[in-house]
């Protein structure tokens, strides 16, 4: 028996409301960001419309259908400083179609009054160019299915400009938006649709980029879900675990935003002509942090983030490194007010004492990492202030003391840290490990210098390869903890 004080349990009219969503992907992070956004502007009287989810991959439905697609989202964390528990039975979904067993299903939902919407999130292969035929039962690829329902749509309502969609793309890459709905155009054209419906597609509908943020692990483990099953009074098999914080920002103008009503209800939803700000907060002081500070947390013996957060060296040497290096050289207009904010909810985020976020999960393509996340940084810091950033360098330091692979076994390449073995997740660890094996004395300076690795020329930032190699030095022969105590400590006597 559901235990009512526990739990936010939907109104029984929620049932009724008709379905203005057609949802591709059944993942985690969809039920828990914009399926959450939405259950509560329903909750709330606002959206008053549900999803019709499209399972693409496999015909079995049962686990959904059996609970009539509610789920419980038991949010858990710090917000402001302050614990978060909250228990939340979401009715956001009324079912979910397998599209290789009930393709049909789907284009009968195309054809509906009612729809207003499609969100995907399919993962970063999902958005790819593949020529196939939109009449098969169903298309093979994302983008075709998506076709396959915009032509049946533009069909059925003769081709009427107010029928068109508001389609949002969540998969994380760049411009996702953008990109799938030029290949969804190119795809018109390879399926020869009349150039009407081209015109249709183009001026009716809205492929929006957008940026979705939040930590959404889904089932915990047995012992925890344990102990929620008793709170809750009930059981349910897709529980999901998820952060407070939450961000999902989506490029618009005003029409989107009518559309996408849902937004009024959470100061998580964003819509906006330009998102650009969100991504490069969220990829600098989130992504950024978290990569500098993986390979330091790692030597330092410290499994996880929120463990992290409660050594003092690490709290002291993130919080620094958010302030006093990335923050200023984000390469974006943004102001100190917003980088303050942002960096708050980082540190909240990271001491999060329900989520096991693991620095060997963060330091996975270690190297990519390094290039996308924080080369921009650290070029744009010397470009405003020609000086090295001690804590970018350190984190530089402790990511090639971490990746100097030393063991090569059945093509897979290991490091070695007190003694102790452990896997390099990294496609560059074959050249990291050449690097190391060929010339482990000037291994900094070999990888550091090697433009076509970095895609610039490090060499051109005054100090920073010298300093780089003193860090990585004295990690090697002092530890990393003595290294991170001096920096830290020479911080305080600077200020």
């Amino acid at each position: 028996m559901i235990a009512a004080e526990n739990v936010v349990v939907p109104s029984p009219q929620i049932f009724d409301l008709p379905e203005k969503v057609l949802q591709f992907g059944t993942g985690v992070l969809l039920r828990g960001l914009p399926d959450y956004f939405i259950d509560k502007a329903n909750r709330e009287g606002i959206f008053n419309g549900r999803i019709a989810v499209v399972k693409s991959t496999g015909a079995n439905t049962a686990e959904f259908d059996r609970q009539d697609a509610l789920y419980t989202l038991c949010v858990r964390g710090i917000e402001n400083g302050s614990p978060v528990s909250e228990n939340i039975i979401s009715s956001a979904i009324s079912r979910v179609i397998a599209a290789e067993k009930d393709w049909q299903l789907i284009l009968e939902i195309a054809r509906s009054k009612d729809l207003q919407i499609v969100i995907s999130n399919t993962t970063e292969v999902g958005i790819q160019y593949i020529e196939e035929n939109i009449q098969l039962n169903p298309p093979g690829s994302f983008p075709a299915k998506l076709l396959a329902v915009l032509y049946e749509r533009y069909q059925t309502f003769n081709g009427q400009p107010d029928k068109g969609l508001v389609i949002v793309a969540t998969e994380l890459i760049p411009d996702n938006g953008k990109k799938l709905g030029e290949i969804v155009l190119k795809l018109a054209h390879y399926n020869q649709l009349e150039a009407s419906f081209m015109a249709w597609l183009v001026q009716a509908n809205h492929f929006c980029n957008s940026l979705v943020d939040r930590i959404v692990p889904g089932k915990p483990d047995a012992e925890t879900y344990a102990v929620l099953q008793e709170e809750l009074g009930y059981e349910d098999t897709l529980l999901s675990m998820t952060e407070p914080y939450c961000l999902w920002a989506i490029e618009g103008g005003k029409h989107v935003a009518e559309i996408l009503s849902f937004a009024t209800v959470d100061q998580g939803v964003v819509i906006a002509e330009d998102i650009e700000i969100y991504r490069e907060l969220k990829v600098r002081l989130l992504n950024g942090t978290h990569t500098l500070s993986s390979g330091i947390a790692f030597l330092l013996g410290i499994d996880t983030v929120k463990n992290a957060m409660g050594n003092e060296l690490m709290t002291a040497y993130i919080e620094t490194l958010m302030a006093s290096e990335i923050a200023p050289a984000i390469p974006y207009k943004v102001d100190k007010k917003q980088t303050d904010a942002f960096a708050s909810s980082v540190k909240d985020r990271f001491a999060n004492p329900s989520i096991e976020h693991l620095w060997t999960s963060i330091a996975f393509q270690y190297s990519m990492k390094m290039k996308i996340r924080i080369l921009p940084l650290l070029l744009n810091y010397y470009k405003i202030f020609n000086q090295v950033p001690t804590h970018i360098a350190l984190g530089f330091a402790a990511y090639l003391a971490f990746s100097r692979a030393q063991r090569k076994e059945n093509d897979l390449y290991f490091g070695l840290d007190n003694g102790a073995s452990y896997r390099l997740n990294d496609d560059s660890a074959p050249y990291l490990f050449e690097k190391y094996s060929q010339n482990p004395k000037n291994f900094v300076e070999e990888v550091l210098t090697d433009q076509a690795f970095w895609g610039a020329n490090l060499s051109q930032l005054s100090g920073f390869i010298s300093t780089v190699k003193a860090q990585y030095q004295a990690i090697l022969e002092e530890g990393i903890e003595a290294v991170l105590t001096k920096q830290m400590s020479a911080q305080l006597k600077a200020i």
